[in-house]
């Protein structure tokens, strides 16, 4: 019993950072999402208007970049769109990585220094993920060519 508890505490801590990794280019529509969606609850849309109106809002939110994206022509325009989604990703790194050591270390100065590399592999893996999503499709270009 005693192997089977930090192994299973690794793999909830990998599972985590998976997970972060994972969803760190959702971060802007999320909170979008979350922010309209207390919102509508706060003024009285129940909590099933609240779900809806936060789910359409983050929906939109993450629509709206992905459209931005396929019809901004400039090269600077297109950086700037995905660094504003970027910076959540980033915020949510830091955070995410802080508590994962306040949990593991009682040192506040390592803390800190390994949030600051969690938040910059959160953005550098955002950074990518965006770039892909911005990057023209190949797929359907060399049979429009041939």
């Amino acid at each position: 019993m005693i192997i089977f508890g930090p192994l299973l505490v690794t793999v909830g801590i990998g599972f985590f950072c998976w997970l972060l990794f994972m969803l760190a280019v959702f971060a802007l529509p999320l909170f979008v999402g979350l922010t309209i969606g207390a919102w509508a609850f706060h003024t009285g849309a129940g909590v099933l208007g609240g779900i809806a109106m936060g789910l359409v809002a983050g929906g939109a939110t993450f629509g709206v970049g992905q459209l931005a994206l396929a019809l901004v022509p400039w090269v600077w325009l297109r950086l700037l769109i995905i660094l504003i989604y970027v910076a959540p990703a980033t915020v949510a790194g830091y955070s995410a990585t802080h508590g994962i050591a306040q949990m593991a270390m009682s040192s506040p100065i390592w803390q800190t220094i390994l949030a600051v590399f969690g938040a910059i592999a959160v953005s550098i893996t955002a950074f990518v993920r965006f770039i892909g999503m911005a990057m023209p499709g190949s797929a359907g270009q060399g049979l429009a060519r041939g």
